[in-house]
Formats: structure tokens, sequence, C-alpha cells
């Protein structure tokens, strides 16, 4: 049985437009993990010193942000990128710290004992957990009393006065869960298939509506930037290549000069080309013995034809 935590993906998803901000507004995910420890603080000290009826609404508003905090620094992490170890180590102390913290805040109204056994009781379904998935089986959360139902026991006793029943409720409740989850683990390494189908409909159930979110999120975030990026994008045109086919030939003129179009690469320009030897020769003028010859045109060419028919 999960308890209350079967509500998280509904609750992850009322805190996704605040994922989403703290993300672009690049907050660190131990920055929530410290509010969070700030919250239940908070929490301990309005039941330690506010009186019994107006101390409900504060504490119910602190836990809420202890709970909130706690599941955005994870999700953040993961949404940025910025999950490591020492994260990981840091969520767990936190969340632990979290918890004495509020039940240290009903020392003025119960036996130091009483509060002493149920912070023990209150630890142990977590470090039955890390203990499981240190072995190698998957990480188990929820009830019958985990972190959500504390906090809301303490709800209870800063509304009621009932804080021995409260810490009772609280110790009791967490040594079956300690047990729940250590048969758990036990059986899921026994049998590795389970385990891991296990895990596979925990996680599908967990951040089923979140990836999705996200993923239609960085869709349209991906497609906007496409489409500015091929907005912005310069048009490079290059030169076109140059055939025989398209080069001009050269015009009619007494002088023995050639001229050539110019290449239309913005770097390099080609060299100045020799006649076209493939065009029929006629004698030019001949001046000191030298025969100075030059192209045959194309007019010249059709009139010497014309002219032998």
């Amino acid at each position: 049985m999960n308890g209350l935590y079967a509500l998280k993906p509904w609750y992850a998803d009322r805190l996704s437009g605040l994922r989403r901000a703290l993300a672009a507004r690049q907050v660190s995910p131990d920055t929530l993990t410290a509010a969070g420890v700030v919250c239940a603080a908070g929490a301990a000290a309005a039941l330690a010193w506010l009186p019994t009826p107006s101390a409900a609404l504060p504490v119910a508003v602190l836990l809420a942000g202890r709970l909130a905090f706690g599941n955005l620094d994870g999700a953040l992490a993961r949404d940025t990128g910025r999950t490591t170890r020492r994260g990981a180590l840091l969520n767990e102390l936190g969340d632990r710290a979290a918890d004495l913290l509020v039940i240290a805040g009903l020392l003025p109204l119960a036996p130091l004992w009483l509060v002493a056994a149920a912070a023990f009781a209150a630890t142990l379904p977590s470090w039955v957990s890390l203990a499981g998935a240190a072995a190698g089986a998957p990480r188990r959360n929820g009830g019958p009393v985990g972190k959500t139902e504390r906090c809301l026991l303490a709800v209870v006793a800063a509304a009621s006065g009932w804080a021995v029943p409260v810490l009772a409720v609280v110790a009791a409740g967490s040594a079956v869960t300690a047990v729940v989850r250590a048969v758990w683990a036990w059986r899921a390494l026994g049998k590795p298939e389970t385990a891991v189908a296990a895990v596979a409909i925990e996680w599908a159930v967990t951040t089923e509506r979140d990836m999705a979110t996200e993923r239609g999120m960085a869709t349209e975030k991906g497609m906007a930037t496409e489409k500015a990026v091929a907005s912005e994008k310069p048009v490079v045109r290059g030169a076109e290549p140059t055939s025989p086919a398209t080069r001009r030939r050269p015009s009619p003129s007494p002088s023995p000069s050639w001229s050539r179009s110019r290449s239309s690469s913005p770097r390099f320009s080609s060299p100045p080309s020799e006649p076209d030897r493939s065009l029929p020769l006629d004698p030019g003028e001949v001046s000191g013995g030298i025969t100075h010859t030059r192209p045959q045109s194309p007019v010249d060419r059709g009139t010497q034809l014309r002219g032998t028919r």
C-alpha cells in the first residue's frame, strides 16, 4: 500500500508550472532542499510556541511547502540535468532533518521518551528503503505511514493538541511501514524479474504525466528555436560554375588583343586564356617576314564558306 504517496503524480502535475519557472531562472535543486528544511523548522516552531487552535494553519502551510520543496528538488535536478551523487546525499539528509525537526516541535506537549521513540521510528522506513536500494532492490516509498502521513498527523496535533496519541501513531505506524518495506525489498531481491517489473510500473505511474508535459514543452521550444535559426541564417551564394559552352567568345576586332569575361568567384580571378586554337586561322598581315594571324570570327568563317559553294 502506498497511502497518500499515490497522490504524488497529481501533486507533481500541479507543481509543473512552478518547476518550469524555477528551471528558467536556473534555481539550484540544493536550494530547494534547504528551503524544505527551513519550512520544517518553521512548522516545529509553530507547534512548540503557538497555542493549539491557531497553530494548525501555519503548520499546515509550512508542511505543505516542505512537501512541495521535497518534490521539486529531485524533479528540477532531473529536468535540468543536474543530478549528482552529492545532490542525492543532500536530498536524503534534508528529508531526515525535516522529519526530526517536526517531531521535535512536539517536545513541549509530550514526554521526552515518546518524542525520541517517534523520531527514531520515523527514520526507519527510509533507512530500510536505502538498504534495499544499496543491495540492488528498487527504492520503495509510500505508507502506510510515510512522510506525507507524518506531516498530516503533525497538523492534527497542532489543531487538536493530542500530541501523545499522534506521537504513538507515528511511532507504531512508522515501524509497520519499515517492516512492509523490508518484506517487499526481500521479495524483490529474491526475484529479479519481479523487481524489474515493479520498477517499470512504479516509474511509469509516478512520472508519466510529468514526462509527457516536459516532452511537449521541449518539442515546442525546439520548433521555435529551429524557426528562429532558419530566419536568421545568412544565405551564401557561391560562384556558379562556368563551362566552355557558357564562355563568351571574342568579338571581331582588328586588334590582336582578346578580352575574357571575369570569373564570378569573389576571391580568385581566372588568368587570361590563350586564343582558341580550334578555330580556323586566316593569313594576316606580313611585316618583316613574320606573318601575324588571328582567329577567324564566325562572320568571316561564314563568308568564306559561302564563297566556296
